[in-house]
């Protein structure tokens, strides 16, 4: 989708090789701007958005027949692409970390908690996060990938991400960086809020008194994830593969962590040799939506040497026999919960997209005849 094809094709053997004691990390968080009327379709209402992290984590982690405390929120349409990513993670047999970076309602499996984190009030504020948490979420990213690069050289992680009303967030970081994103970035909803996106921007940018530094943007209208997930790139510092899992809200953490380092001095061609934006199909023929174009801004507004790495994957559901994974093909789900870039993560490890179709289809049975969500 983006980038250097000779580059996208090295990050791929490399991606390759360190697959097999790579990892998936899971972030979860929580920003106020969810529970905006008409920004999100991760949940039907508001109250039931609370809970769409903490569901998708249990799902994640313990899979569509085991009991879950708490039931996946109901959707327009559609099922949580949590179930895709735990296809993938059994079949590749991948371990997997959830980090609670600031919820609302914590989920109930194994999980690390950011000392002191909480979730983001709603960017229209100016004043989503205190400048304080937003380094402590970036120190405890920074550790993690510096950690996994010196334990694990060379082996891949693929950070996903569940973060409801996080596309917006993400256009407001964009926004706030000086790359326009304007109609391109996506979202939950089968029609993207590019309206009510941008004015909850412009009064959360005028509130915030336009913010001189990347840091006091992403507390001014980011959300948790985006520090955090910043961090991992700076911390793994070019030294192994990352997989940013997920689209519009991957590209502002990618924006971000290049912001990051460039303010700190910090070499950003290791970075982007090293990481890739890794997608669904769904999101990259979004005709709402536009990631090339996005990442092409992200290149040029920031003055990269180059044009960061984007992969999609051509994972297809038009022949499933449920109706809910068809929905995919209609557009009312398109990712999350790092589906994409662990469905290329398959693809990587031999996995045919038929195959990965045909094993969702028998997890969506299961997940019906266990407990009806």
């Amino acid at each position: 989708m983006s980038g250097d094809a000779a580059l996208a094709a090295s990050w791929r053997d490399q991606a390759r090789q360190g697959l097999g004691h790579g990892a998936f990390l899971l972030v979860l968080a929580a920003t106020a701007t969810a529970a905006v009327p008409g920004i999100s379709a991760a949940g039907s209402t508001p109250e039931s958005r609370r809970f769409t992290a903490a569901a998708d984590g249990e799902l994640v982690a313990l899979g569509p027949t085991a009991p879950r405390p708490h039931g996946l929120p109901p959707l327009p349409a559609g099922v949580s692409p949590a179930l895709i990513s735990w296809v993938v993670l059994e079949q590749l047999r991948l371990a997997r970390r959830v980090v609670n970076a600031g919820l609302d309602v914590a989920p109930a499996v194994d999980h690390e908690q950011v000392p002191g984190c909480q979730p983001a009030a709603c960017l229209s504020t100016g004043q989503a996060l205190p400048l304080q948490r937003v380094r402590d979420l970036l120190r405890w990213g920074e550790d993690f990938g510096r950690d996994w690069s010196l334990r694990r050289p060379g082996a891949l992680v693929v950070v996903g991400e569940c973060v409801a009303g996080g596309a917006s967030t993400a256009a407001a970081v964009l926004q706030g960086l000086g790359v326009d994103g304007t109609g391109l970035v996506s979202g939950s909803l089968r029609q993207p809020p590019h309206q009510l996106r941008r004015q909850l921007i412009t009064r959360g940018l005028q509130r915030s008194g336009h913010p001189g530094t990347a840091l006091e943007l992403a507390a001014a209208v980011g959300d948790p994830m985006q520090p955090l997930v910043a961090g991992v790139i700076l911390g793994c510092g070019g030294a192994a593969p990352v997989l940013l899992a997920g689209g519009s809200q991957m590209a502002a953490v990618l924006a971000l962590a290049m912001a990051l380092a460039r303010s700190r001095g910090q070499p950003v061609a290791p970075l982007l040799r090293s990481t890739t934006v890794g997608t669904t199909r769904w999101v990259a023929r979004e005709p709402g939506s536009n990631l090339s174009l996005l990442l092409e801004r992200v290149h040029g507004q920031l003055g990269l040497p180059q044009a960061p790495l984007a992969l999609a994957s051509t994972l297809d559901f038009s022949s499933c026999t449920h109706p809910a994974l068809r929905d995919y093909e209609a557009g009312y789900v398109k990712e999350g919960v790092g589906a994409g870039g662990l469905a290329i993560a398959a693809s990587l490890a031999g996995l045919s997209n038929s195959r990965l179709a045909r094993l969702c289809d028998q997890a969506m049975g299961q997940l019906r005849g266990g407990d009806g969500t």
